[in-house]
């Protein structure tokens, strides 16, 4: 039975990458930040009582905390580690640089070298994001200049490159991917897409009346967070490890997102959204757009949700549960609007 580390496990990839996992017949270990509020929700159904047989076993580490990361390493021995843990959302990391570079950035390194020093026998993933790209003109793909535009892109940007260099210094089985814009039910409820559907449900059960936001302008690569585990795992079963971009090669607007989630539930948006300045960037970064020539060719993936379809599925799921909270009174008139 083959050994997985996941960081970051409680996340939408993380969750999605465990099932996958499981599904494989791996033993998953999944590694989360200890936190006084619950965060497990993606992945309580995994979970089994510690005295009954699992396949999912979850433990404490923090990125910031190297001595928990080696410890564990060197303890579970895993075939594979996919280092997904971060500080992810781009508009914050303009309040928390410092936070950020450290989780983000050096975070990825102590992981490295935890796997160095304790000379555990494992391939490495480490999740690249395509704001590294920042203002570079798109197609983007493996070649492109990087020009970060954010805190958060600049320390995905130093993960990215130490990952290349311990790659080249050391002989690891080490590959980044390159994930656009990646979404589903389970994306965090402050990023653009699901606050937008989140507020949809909410604004057709009637209880918010509006939806601000900032840039509708910004282009985005969107495809479908369970299509991407995939390409995830596809990475770390090639006889070479080497970087990849993965995307589904089409762009759409904020403006396009937000269209096509009102008119799924019958409202015209202009009636709903109101632009606030809060909500921009110090730094925007524009147009993102993915040229995946090479995970198709080299890795035979594809991706299998259109944009229209990753939309409906993300609407439909908060309409049900925004639909179940109102029948059991937990949600009220006003509530989030602003968030």
């Amino acid at each position: 039975m083959k050994k997985a580390i996941i960081t970051g496990c409680t996340g939408q990839d993380g969750s999605y990458l465990a099932e996958f996992l499981l599904q494989r017949g791996y033993e998953v270990h999944g590694f989360k930040r200890r936190s006084s509020s619950l965060n497990t929700e993606r992945i309580d159904h995994l979970y089994r009582d510690l005295h009954e047989p699992t396949q999912f076993i979850p433990h404490f580490a923090d990125l910031g905390d190297g001595s928990s990361l080696a410890t564990l390493l060197y303890e579970i021995r895993p075939d594979e580690v996919y280092n997904l843990a971060a500080q992810s959302h781009v508009k914050v990391s303009f309040e928390i640089p410092e936070y950020t570079a450290d989780i983000v950035g050096t975070g990825t390194l102590r992981i490295l070298e935890a796997i160095r020093r304790t000379g555990v026998q494992c391939r490495f993933y480490q999740a690249s994001s395509s704001e590294m790209f920042g203002s570079s003109p798109p197609p983007q793909n493996e070649t492109t200049a990087l020009h970060p535009r954010s805190p958060y892109a600049c320390s995905k940007t130093f993960a990215h490159n130490i990952t290349v260099n311990y790659r080249e210094s050391y002989g690891f089985h080490a590959s980044n991917g390159i994930l656009f814009n990646h979404e589903s039910p389970r994306r965090g409820e402050t990023f653009v897409t699901r606050k937008i559907t989140r507020a949809v449900a909410r604004i057709k059960h009637g209880i918010q009346s509006t939806l601000y936001l900032g840039n509708l302008e910004a282009r985005r690569d969107w495809g479908y967070a369970p299509d991407y585990v995939r390409a995830m795992w596809l990475m770390l079963q090639q006889d070479a490890p080497g970087d990849y971009v993965v995307g589904t090669g089409e762009a759409h607007t904020v403006r396009e997102f937000v269209e096509a989630a009102f008119s799924y539930v019958g409202l015209d948006w202009k009636d709903h959204v109101v632009i606030d300045p809060h909500y921009f960037r110090p730094a925007e970064v524009d147009f993102l757009q993915a040229d995946a020539t090479k995970a198709r060719r080299v890795l035979g993936w594809e991706p299998t949700t259109s944009f229209r379809q990753l939309v409906r599925i993300m609407v439909e799921a908060d309409l049900q549960d925004i639909g179940q909270r109102v029948r059991g009174g937990f949600e009220q008139i006003g509530a989030g609007a602003h968030v």
